[in-house]
């Protein structure tokens, strides 16, 4: 899903403001956003993905925050109490988030417990948080959850997902755009 992943990282970019603060979630359509990020780009950004933070070291005008903890192998991201302890202490403008799992019933999940308290902690210090996922994740509950819908202001997916789910999403509160 390599070319859905880059559509949504492209309408994702569209919400970002140059000057702003974001944080940026581990995984492949964050990743799939880096990759399309104009090297000029002036940002600041908090990231507990070491391959997000590889990439962005290169960026001359943005100023980088490397969140640690756990590495875990499977997804790159750094979790446990080193992260969320981070990112308590922090308010940005805007977190691009990925997801295992979206409904409108239990709102987004993840299958780890410690990278659910990390997410849990960036939407916590977002004042916008955007929710960037392939339609393939909808309906699709697993075991922690880390928000609610209402507590997110933009889901940015793919045509495929089916018109009753994203009115379902809409009617939990998100905005829902199609890339």
């Amino acid at each position: 899903r390599a070319d859905i992943k880059r559509r949504i990282a492209a309408r994702v970019l569209q919400e970002i403001t140059p000057g702003s603060t974001i944080i940026l979630d581990a995984g492949s359509t964050t990743q799939a956003l880096i990759e399309i990020l104009p090297r000029h780009i002036n940002l600041t950004v908090l990231t507990n993905s070491i391959p997000a933070a590889a990439a962005l070291s290169s960026f001359h005008n943005v100023t980088l925050y490397v969140i640690g903890g756990r590495v875990r192998g499977v997804t790159g991201a750094a979790v446990g109490s080193w992260a969320t302890e981070a990112l308590s202490g922090v308010v940005v403008d805007v977190a691009v988030l990925g997801t295992n799992g979206l409904s409108a019933a239990r709102g987004l999940t993840t299958p780890d417990q410690d990278e659910s308290l990390a997410k849990r902690a960036m939407v916590m210090a977002a004042r916008r948080v955007i929710v960037a996922t392939d339609s393939s994740k909808a309906g699709d509950d697993h075991l922690h959850r880390f928000a609610s819908l209402d507590e997110v202001d933009v889901v940015i997916t793919d045509s495929d997902l089916a018109d009753d789910v994203a009115d379902e999403i809409r009617a939990a509160g998100p905005e829902v755009i199609t890339a």
